[in-house]
């Protein structure tokens, strides 16, 4: 399919396309480096304050929080949107509610090295998940299993997969693909694909 420069998406069930990009049906795979194959039971997810406090979930207790089933449409930076996407997973309002911090920032790290960052407003309020299933199904190591970051209001670089915890800090540290030149926040719908955008 191709877009012209000035093409703003199309209406399709009441959602709109952010510019410049394409609706797909399928789910395209795309990671920076090999897939992290994370057993369950070894799986633990972290949160460091900027006081040097930490708090520990493991698997059985990220499972034993409030679940909710989320219906969100997904925007990766490459130009693909998939609308409708459904999963289920645990907020990060839940995770976070017994967490003292006054921080502004978050640098999310991943299974295998991945990292990226986003102020933590953006992890609050109902916009951020940790999810373990997509579709009716637990994730699959390819598109981040057993448990991603979900963030869908950005590019879907920032949903980091195999997500393993995070830092809380007063400053913003860039992560990955940020310090490769992408954009430190990465609105869809201001196209902020790379830095200067």
């Amino acid at each position: 399919m191709v877009v012209s420069p000035g093409f703003t998406g199309r209406r399709r069930s009441g959602t709109e396309l952010p510019p410049g990009q394409y609706l797909t049906h399928e789910f395209p795979v795309l990671s920076a480096g090999p897939t992290p194959q994370i057993r369950t039971d070894h799986w633990e997810f972290t949160v460091a304050t900027e006081s040097g406090e930490t708090y520990k979930w493991d698997w059985k207790a990220l499972l034993a929080l409030p679940a909710e089933d989320i219906t969100r449409d997904i925007h990766c930076v490459t130009r693909w949107s998939k609308l409708q996407t459904e999963w289920k997973g645990v907020s990060l309002d839940t995770v976070l509610a017994d967490v003292e911090t006054a921080a502004d920032y978050a640098l999310v790290h991943s299974y295998g090295g991945y990292t990226t960052n986003l102020p933590l407003e953006d992890l609050l309020d109902g916009q951020a998940w940790i999810a373990y299933e997509y579709d009716g199904e637990p994730i699959h190591p390819e598109h981040g299993g057993p448990a991603r970051l979900l963030v869908p209001h950005l590019y879907f670089w920032k949903s980091a997969k195999w997500v393993r915890g995070m830092v809380l800090s007063d400053s913003e540290d860039l992560g990955f693909w940020e310090t490769a030149g992408y954009h430190e926040y990465g609105d869809p719908w201001k196209e902020q694909r790379y830095a200067g955008d």
